[in-house]
Parts: structure tokens; sequence; C-alpha cells
């Protein structure tokens, strides 16, 4: 077990909570919108610290983004596990066969 299946599992745990006992559960209670708005001021938090170059800040805010990313991932029902898979399949394959075999948008 890793910190980032332990942050995954304390998430998913929060799902059903009572939004006053917790920022994630508040995060839930207010719908996967919601989380992916709080997903997306993060990841421009963490865009702004890699551009002022400011490594302990960046790192704090990746922090987030990884957070905010997860519960993002839990309020539409996608796992970690789920994307890991993902990254699996992916995983022998280059970056630009990837691309291109994707479908058009």
């Amino acid at each position: 077990m890793n910190v980032l299946d332990d942050l995954a599992k304390t998430i998913a745990a929060r799902k059903g909570a009572d939004p006053d006992s917790s920022w994630t559960a508040k995060l839930f209670a207010k719908g996967p919108e919601k989380c992916a708005e709080k997903f997306g001021e993060e990841a421009v938090e963490a865009i702004i610290e890699a551009v002022r170059g400011d490594r302990d800040a960046l790192t704090r805010e990746a922090a987030d983004v990884v957070y905010h990313l997860l519960v993002m991932l839990a309020a539409c029902n996608v796992t970690l596990a789920d994307v890991l898979q993902e990254l699996e399949k992916r995983r022998s394959v280059g970056g630009l066969a990837e691309k291109a075999s994707r479908p058009a948008p």
C-alpha cells in the first residue's frame, strides 16, 4: 500500500459522509461539477507556481492537484485503479502512437 492508494481509499470513504464532517464530504455534496471546478483551480495554481519556478510552492500545489483529481474521479465513479489500468495499457506504447490511436474529437 502506498500514500496514493491510502488517499484514494480515504476519499472514497468520505463519499457518503456528513458534509460537516470533512472537506472531502463537503466537496462531494456539491456534486461532480464543483469537484471538477476545484480540480481546475488547483491545476491553474500549480501552473502558476511552475512558471514562477518556486519548487516548494509547486510541490504543495501539486499535492493539492493530486488530491482534487482523486476527489473529482471519485465523484464521477472513476477509481484510481481504473486510471492505473489505463496507464498500464499505454505502458508499452509511445506517446505519439498513443495519441494517433485516439478517435478524433
